[in-house]
């Protein structure tokens, strides 16, 4: 695992950050079997990223764009067992 990749788990991102530290659009755009346009889209905020495609950002990303991070408002109703995995800040 990278330091970048490291980093991003750590400190949670959204896409935007990701793709402009992490990873290219082209790169996640090809994990994820979609268009690199649809990509920059979605970070240029054109379009919103899909509550389905959320969980495969996730993975895609190891985990440093998670769900919470794509879906500030409304995570906890979609996915409601990721709230007792959500760890307070200190």
């Amino acid at each position: 695992m990278t330091n970048a990749i490291a980093d991003a788990i750590v400190s949670n991102m959204n896409i935007n950050t990701y793709l402009s530290t992490v990873e290219t659009a082209a790169s996640l755009a090809r994990k994820l079997s979609i268009s690199p346009v649809l990509i920059s889209q979605w970070k240029n905020g054109t379009r919103p990223v899909p509550i389905e495609r959320c969980p495969d950002i996730e993975r895609a990303t190891n985990g440093a764009v998670t769900r919470k991070d794509l879906r500030p408002d409304d995570w906890a109703r979609i996915w409601p067992e990721l709230v007792h995995h959500t760890v307070k800040a200190a």
